[in-house]
């Protein structure tokens, strides 16, 4: 069907029909067009029947408002939906008045290009960007999102690796049986989880002889046996709280300000600032690979894909498989 055949306020969208007029709220017809049913519900629209009430102008205010309410951003897991406030935040800090409808490519290509100095600020907000977009189209606000093919800037950013072993060893020695230093090292590198999950673990998540974790990003329930050496941090740890790590005062969990400012202390101490707390779940992962463990026992521990487990692993994996190949071939010169 063309637009000559809808009649008036009646446009098609890519998922329907929507009754869409100055000054009310869009609707989406119902009913098939065409149909007694259709004119009627039409009929009622025109005529105020139904009572519909005038939309609160289109802006980037109404549409953030709108996506917060919306289930795309309640299915969110908290600490997202934190990192998305901060970039929903900034976009109404420069166009809260401003008809998200009117949004062009070559506006969203120059906001990015405003930031390119800041390369991790520019495409997070792209991303977040492209979300809040696709729920504009959804609200049948525009027909295309004109974020969506936006390229990030591309960055050279090195890749993460585990702790040398002798840091590892400075890091003990700095910082003795005790301090909650010490014990978050060994919670991350003992039981590879992601420093959040570290800083929600419960004395009540220890049974038989394991942690109980199940982890934020992904949902995944795990049992993680506990390491001598990392039983040997509990054991050493005063319990004044329903947390392993608390903050100073002892009455809630360590916030992850406090324990990143406190490992960047240490790291700064012994020349470590070329690795960070996030890399000791790598050295779980590097270290279960060089015991001689397969993908799916690494990823037992870390409850990581089977491609992130690669990942994590494959600068180690390639140095473990290059020792295999060459024993295997100064043992075959020998027989020959």
């Amino acid at each position: 069907m063309t637009k000559r055949e809808l009649p008036k306020h009646i446009y098609r969208q890519r998922n329907g029909l929507y009754f869409q007029r100055r000054g009310w709220k869009t609707r989406k017809i119902k009913s098939e067009f065409g149909t007694p049913e259709f004119w009627t519900e039409y009929a009622s629209l025109i005529a105020g029947m139904t009572g519909a009430p005038k939309a609160s102008h289109r802006s980037f205010t109404a549409l953030v408002k709108d996506y917060h309410k919306s289930p795309r951003y309640k299915r969110l897991k908290p600490r997202t939906a934190l990192d998305y406030d901060k970039y929903l935040n900034f976009f109404l800090s420069i166009m809260a008045d401003a008809n998200p409808a009117n949004m062009q490519r070559k506006d969203v290509i120059r906001m990015r290009d405003a930031n390119a100095d800041k390369p991790y600020f520019a495409n997070y907000s792209l991303r977040v960007l492209r979300v809040l977009m696709e729920h504009c189209v959804d609200l049948g606000w525009r027909e295309t999102n004109p974020a969506k093919g936006v390229p990030e800037i591309k960055t050279e950013r090195a890749g993460r690796e585990p702790w040398p072993r002798e840091l590892l060893d400075a890091f003990r020695e700095a910082c003795p049986l005790g301090t909650r230093e010490r014990l978050v090292m060994e919670l991350c590198v003992c039981t590879g989880q992601r420093i959040g999950d570290v800083l929600e673990m419960r004395w009540s998540d220890i049974q038989d002889g394991a942690f109980v974790v199940k982890q934020n990003k992904t949902g995944k329930e795990l049992w993680v046996p506990i390491l001598p050496e990392l039983q040997t941090a509990l054991d050493a740890a005063s319990r004044h709280s329903v947390f392993i790590l608390t903050n100073d005062r002892g009455t809630n969990r360590w916030s992850y300000r406090g324990a990143s400012h406190a490992v960047m202390t240490v790291r700064k101490q012994i020349g470590a600032t070329e690795y960070d707390i996030h890399s000791w779940r790598y050295n779980a992962a590097c270290e279960l690979l060089e015991a001689g463990c397969e993908d799916d026992l690494i990823a037992s521990v870390t409850g990581q894909s089977p491609a992130m487990v690669l990942h994590y692993t494959k600068k180690v994996r390639q140095r473990v498989r290059a020792l295999q190949a060459q024993k295997m071939r100064t043992e075959q010169k020998q027989n020959v």
